[in-house]
């Protein structure tokens, strides 16, 4: 009896370690797990460095090039983690899409963009801002692109870690330009290249804001406004799903087979309203499938958007790789160009590698850090439902596209953004405008209070200042950083 008592004493005892073991097992791992995507950053950021020091070669530069595609590697990972937010976030805060398969799309549309049409837009970054011949020698323009890589990537982690809403194309251009002035004063600067930029800039979130409103006008007096909403809706769907298919056939022709074949304007849009034509059809069918047993309410209609709203973000993911790579590697390529050439010529020819760091940089960093990002863009400024965020989808893409092929490094920020304030404002018009409609059709009903009325606004004004203050602070702010680090880089470095 006593030895059975002793052995399940020592049973207890060993019961009480594995549990004691067990929570610390389960603690180290409550505590490990926030480090876990810095590490992998880190991780990322590092392999970046060491395929940089491959791919270049060993030669005397090799250690600031090497150097540089870490810097290059961190900015992408911000731009992943801060940027991305608003190409999925509109349409996982409708439901359309769970975190995972919004990360998913995201993850493979922003590479290929980046990869298929990122180019003409990185040579903006890396040669319209400054004017590389107005800068003593080749050194002194390496340190000012690494300081304006330094500068933006640090001012978009602070923000994104504090939570404001800033644009990570203001910050790489605001840091481009701080470089440049540090470096060699203000004649430096290519003030007409930096006006254009600054009215895109404003015309942008206008751009998106009127084209989304003008899609949600249309969607509503086509489709939610009629009687048979679900018959309206099978027509109509199709239709804007054709658009849809028919711009990204369009720019993809533009931008990826004229790499390959010669493609005129004319001939990419031919390309597009063909495929554009043939997705109408292919879809007439799929939504007539879809809307069997619909009830004839508004509710209904967010089944029939579900796929126009996917294929919108996976759109903007593309356009989205393809205009905001050029912030992570622009002047990378500017460094690789003038190291590995001798000068600063006027071309720049941006190698595969340098590319892959950009491409992969903002899948990695959407991966790690986005999904906290899209929630809050998603739900925080109005409330969307399928219908208002593919208009606020597709209205960013088309404008993002539009940017691109131009060679224009508009902020995907303001344009998303501008585009959901364009689709609650409109809301706040209709909803407004059918108010007196109903007053005047009856009078004697009691008028809405001021205050009543001031409750019901579909947008929150509070980040309507929020967010224009953090657009105005960014470029001064990462102009003002990148000089200081730029002669911080240039004492340390000789």
């Amino acid at each position: 009896m006593a030895q059975n008592d002793l052995e399940a004493r020592h049973l207890d005892t060993l019961d009480r370690d594995l549990g004691r073991f067990s929570a610390l097992e389960n603690a180290t791992a409550y505590v490990a797990r926030p480090l876990v995507a810095p590490g992998v950053a880190l991780a990322f950021v590092l392999l970046a460095g060491l395929g940089a020091m491959v791919a270049f070669g060993q030669t005397d530069n090799t250690m600031i090039v090497v150097v540089a595609a870490i810097f290059g590697a961190y900015m992408a990972l911000n731009i992943g983690a801060n940027d991305v937010a608003n190409n999925m976030g509109p349409a996982v805060g409708a439901n359309a899409l769970t975190m995972g398969g919004a990360i998913a799309i995201a993850a493979v549309f922003e590479t290929a963009g980046a990869l298929i049409a990122g180019g003409d837009v990185v040579s903006t970054i890396s040669r319209g801002i400054i004017d590389p011949q107005t800068i003593g020698t080749e050194g002194i323009f390496v340190w000012a692109m690494m300081a304006a890589l330094l500068s933006s990537a640090l001012w978009v982690n602070l923000a994104t870690w504090i939570g404001a809403p800033v644009s990570t194309t203001h910050s790489i251009v605001g840091g481009v330009m701080g470089a440049g002035i540090a470096a060699a004063g203000f004649g430096a600067v290519n003030w007409p290249t930096m006006a254009t930029i600054a009215a895109s800039w404003v015309i942008s979130p206008v751009l998106g804001g009127l084209i989304a409103a003008a899609f949600l006008w249309f969607i509503k007096a086509r489709i939610i406004y009629r009687n048979d909403k679900i018959a309206a809706a099978r027509v109509w769907v199709p239709v804007l799903i054709g658009i849809m298919a028919g711009a990204f056939a369009a720019y993809l022709a533009l931008k990826g087979l004229s790499r390959i074949v010669d493609v005129t304007f004319s001939g990419a849009l031919m390309i597009g309203a063909v495929l554009g034509l043939v997705c109408w059809v292919v879809m007439i069918p799929v939504i007539r499938r879809q809307s069997r047993g619909l009830e004839n309410r508004n509710k209904s209609l967010k089944v029939l958007f579900g796929i126009p709203l996917v294929v919108s973000a996976a759109l903007l993911s593309f356009a989205h790789g393809a205009n905001d790579v050029a912030n992570a590697v622009g002047p990378l390529a500017a460094i690789v160009q003038a190291l590995g050439s001798g000068g600063t010529a006027e071309t720049v020819a941006i190698p595969l590698w340098v590319m892959l760091i950009g491409a992969f940089g903002l899948s990695f960093g959407l991966f790690l850090f986005g999904p906290k990002l899209i929630r809050m863009v998603g739900s925080q400024i109005t409330k969307l439902n399928p219908m208002r965020a593919y208009c606020v989808s597709l209205s960013a893409a088309l404008t993002v596209i539009l940017a691109s092929w131009l060679g224009l490094p508009v902020s995907s920020t303001h344009i998303a953004v501008g585009a959901i304030f364009g689709v609650g404002f409109f809301r706040e018009w209709d909803a407004a405008r059918r108010a007196r409609a109903v007053q005047g059709q009856a009078p004697e009903r009691p008028r809405t209070a001021p205050e009543e009325r001031r409750r019901r606004k579909l947008v929150r004004r509070s980040h309507v200042l929020t967010i224009g203050a953090a657009w105005v602070v960014t470029v001064p702010a990462a102009a003002a950083l990148s000089g200081a680090l730029f002669w911080a880089l240039r004492a340390i470095g000789g």
